[in-house]
């Protein structure tokens, strides 16, 4: 990963290196036209995916039904065949629209917000701790946000108590997996996971003592539903709620994309090239914790959505984080709407989003560990 790394540098971060980076040929353009192309097809297969999302459930509405409901708000559409496009639908136009706007509307919105939100986070963990095997989970921030969640849920119930409540579970996990990993100065990988390992099966028996506590009559049954993750209570309200402090993570990590480019070279290379390492990292850390704490508030607890994505993502377009943070937000939106539509699709009852992505996650993850050296888990 430190050659590709290398390669994407500018050439004036590569002289004022030195001898510290191996030379490399200077990063060409070569790709831009065909680049061009690759942010096109994953625009359109998420709102492709969204369009499809709209229509699936017990009340099917077709692609053209949907497009069509879609646009009667901003084109004049009165001489559309309603009856045709509604053709066997209990209720007709009327219906439709408020199944499409008041019910999978922000549930699909809030879905894909979290998919997108998720998979920048694994993808700035990746970059900033210099491998692919790192993300949310690993790492103990939703361990530590589901902890804090579980907490306001049993005292408050309130968004914003869940909200609070989750950010200072995951910082509290995040500073303890990081400080654990420390040793001598430096993180290795090998460290890192097994503190995350430790802090995660800690604040998993955190979890279950204050299930323990809970009324099994009212505050268990939502405790339980929550952690095992799900949209099914989604509302333009937890939407709005939590678009701020989405946002604003997610901003500050694509504006620190480059700053990521650097610390992946290593520690003594980003020294070199000027970077604050280790306020750096704390930073990204800050930033991912503030998304993630934001995405368990309102969803639960969804695994593997920031191991994945960015794997993928790095496979179509590269290692250069100024091009992977965006990809995998938008992987990773298509990815989560696809999960929540089949989580609520598949059978009568609705799948939890915790069970579909562990079956994609954990195959993947073992496929990583597989791939990845022992003396790369030493030495990074």
């Amino acid at each position: 990963m430190k050659d590709a790394a290398v390669q994407i540098m500018p050439r004036f971060l590569r002289v004022r290196l030195g001898a510290m980076v191996a030379p490399a040929a200077p990063a060409t353009h070569a790709g831009t036209g065909p680049r061009r192309w690759v942010w096109v097809a994953l625009t359109a297969l998420l709102l492709l995916s969204l369009l499809w999302a709209l229509g699936m459930g017990r009340f099917g509405l077709r692609p053209s039904a949907v497009a069509a409901i879609l646009l009667s708000g901003w084109l004049p559409l009165s001489g559309l065949d309603w009856d045709a496009l509604l053709a066997g639908l209990p209720g007709g136009l009327d219906a439709a629209q408020r199944v499409i706007w008041q019910v999978r509307m922000p549930r699909l919105l809030l879905a894909c917000l979290a998919g997108t939100s998720l998979a920048i986070c694994g993808a700035a963990l990746q970059g900033a701790f210099r491998n692919v095997l790192v993300g949310p989970q690993v790492l103990g921030i939703s361990s530590g946000a589901a902890l804090g969640g579980c907490l306001a849920i049993l005292l408050f119930t309130s968004l914003p108590a869940i909200m609070g409540g989750a950010f200072i579970g995951g910082l509290v996990a995040v500073t303890a997996v990081y400080l654990l990993a420390r040793t001598q100065g430096q993180t290795t990988m090998l460290m890192l996971v097994l503190a995350g390992v430790v802090t995660s099966a800690f604040f998993a028996a955190l979890i279950s003592l204050v299930t323990y506590f809970a009324d099994p009559n009212d505050t268990l049954p939502a405790i339980v539903f929550w952690l095992m993750g799900s949209f099914a209570t989604a509302s333009y309200a937890k939407l709005g709620a939590v678009l701020l402090p989405m946002a604003l993570g997610m901003a500050l990590l694509l504006a620190l994309r480059f700053r990521i480019n650097v610390l992946s070279l290593g520690d003594e290379a980003a020294h070199a090239a000027g970077l604050a390492v280790e306020p750096l990292r704390w930073a990204i850390l800050a930033c991912v914790t503030l998304v993630v704490s934001s995405s368990v508030a309102v969803s639960g607890t969804v695994g593997w959505v920031g191991l994945v994505v960015p794997h993928f993502a790095r496979m179509v377009v590269g290692p250069d984080h100024r091009v992977l943070l965006p990809a995998s937000a938008l992987m990773g939106g298509v990815f989560m709407v696809v999960v929540d539509t089949l989580a609520r699709t598949l059978t009568s009852a609705e799948i939890p989003l915790g069970v579909i992505t562990a079956l994609v996650g954990a195959p993947v993850f073992a496929w990583l560990l597989r791939r990845t050296q022992a003396r790369e888990w030493r030495h990074d």
